[in-house]
């Protein structure tokens, strides 16, 4: 039996604010998120909807890079875009904030400090890649080569958009510099670690053992990496964009994005709170609260092993999800959506071209939404079921209902009577009509 809570904190995963949002972002995350959010609230709940964008991945700075302009110009840019579009798409979110903003970098480096003054953090020196043209240390995303699973010469250092596969920068063929195209070199630098494998046993029992009635691309995946043996993940990068580690020797490091990014889930309820005059521990170390992150299936790790592992070395009374439904991709008229190749439909650009058509699209992606398997949205499909299912079934059926009230309570809802006595009369009156 699932407990009685007594408030909902709901997450979704935070956009990079490096380009718009597309419909695939939204069958994945933003609809699923914003529908619960609102059966919540019609059902009466204290529900926190948080939302926000991550604006300190590396492909913020890439574009910076190929548009000659700083990371927070891109940032400033696609951030003010990402937020509208959801605004004017009718996301119910209660915040929609930043990771550039003063409480998140406060928040995010207060959270770092905390665990490195505890040892909880693992220090190493290790070889890392070089670009000597630029003179700089490069992470996973600007480091690309041919993948060794498929033959992709355009692999990033940790994933092959082609194939899906997670990679490590050491994997790659040929591995050289995205922005200068030179060739790699390696060089020694510190890092700080989260030793990922102390907390298995615990994960084992609060997923495995507790959550098993998670979805099953969530659970499986959570298993798989388990299974595998979990080592430590690096939590620092040789940056000069993101949040600066905290820390006397880490000058030139930032926090690694996925570290940085998660706590703005927890700096914009800081943020949100202060504003209404809240309490926002209620909200993150109650056991009264359900909280649920809704995110795309390629984000299954960050948030069910490196996330809740943060929040469990911090201690403190942190709660951790009690559900992370993560659903399947979305295609677009039979292929995979890229937004290299601009293959996708833009959220800002649908709302142009279909002013006040918002629903029209939430319903197809709804009804089509890929919770167990990728699926396919095409424009014959959205005109299908515009017109057959919301103008000829709902339709007719909405009509249908206007003409009765009109016939027989002059255009107007009759007051609510005692269900069981309505229904008992009718049957009454329809057995006198049978005799």
């Amino acid at each position: 039996m699932e407990k009685n809570f007594k408030r909902y904190l709901i997450t979704t995963a935070l956009p990079y604010a490096n380009g718009p949002v597309h419909i695939g972002h939204l069958a994945g995350v933003y609809v699923p998120a914003d529908t619960y959010v609102r059966y919540l609230r019609m059902k009466g709940e204290d529900v926190l909807f948080i939302g926000g964008s991550d604006e300190h991945g590396v492909p913020v700075t890439i574009k910076a890079e190929k548009e000659g302009v700083t990371p927070q110009d891109i940032v400033d840019r696609y951030h003010e875009m990402i937020k509208k579009s959801f605004e004017d798409f009718g996301m119910s979110y209660d915040i929609y904030s930043r990771t550039t903003s003063k409480i998140h970098h406060a928040t995010a480096a207060e959270f770092f400090e905390k665990l490195y003054k505890e040892g909880k953090f693992i220090e190493r020196e290790t070889e890392q890649f070089f670009d000597p043209e630029r003179n700089k240390f490069l992470s996973d995303r600007y480091i690309i080569g041919t993948c060794p699973k498929c033959g992709n010469d355009r692999a990033y250092g940790d994933q092959c958009e082609k194939c899906g596969s997670t990679l490590s920068p050491e994997e790659l063929i040929d591995p050289h510099s995205a922005i200068s195209g030179a060739k790699l070199v390696k060089k020694m630098t510190k890092h700080w670690y989260l030793p990922l494998e102390q907390y298995e046993t615990w994960l084992r029992q609060w997923i495995l053992e507790g959550h098993k009635e998670w979805k099953t691309n969530v659970y499986g995946q959570v298993k798989s990496w388990l299974d595998g043996g979990l080592q430590p993940r690096a939590v620092t990068r040789d940056l000069d964009w993101g949040v600066p580690v905290p820390v006397k020797d880490a000058q030139g490091k930032v926090l690694y994005v996925w570290f940085d990014a998660p706590i703005g889930y927890i700096s914009n309820t800081k943020e949100i709170c202060e504003k209404r005059g809240d309490n926002w521990e209620k909200w993150w170390k109650s056991e009264d609260t359900k909280m649920v992150h809704f995110i795309g299936k390629d984000n299954i790790v960050f948030h069910c092993i490196i996330f809740p592992c943060m929040l469990k070395a911090y201690g403190d009374g942190f709660i951790v999800p009690e559900n992370v439904p993560a659903n399947e991709f979305l295609n677009l008229e039979n292929d995979k959506i890229s937004t290299s190749r601009n293959w996708a439909v833009w959220l800002h650009e649908y709302l142009q071209e279909f002013p006040g058509k918002q629903d029209i699209l939430r319903y197809v992606l709804t009804a089509n939404a890929p919770e167990t398997k990728d699926n396919n949205f095409t424009w014959k499909d959205y005109q299908d079921r515009n017109n057959n299912e919301l103008l000829a079934i709902f339709g007719n059926f909405v009509n249908r209902i206007l003409v009765l009230t009109h016939k027989y309570y002059e255009g107007a809802v009759p007051a609510l009577e005692n269900l069981n006595e309505r229904l008992a009369n009718s049957s009454k009156t329809t057995s006198s009509a049978k005799e």
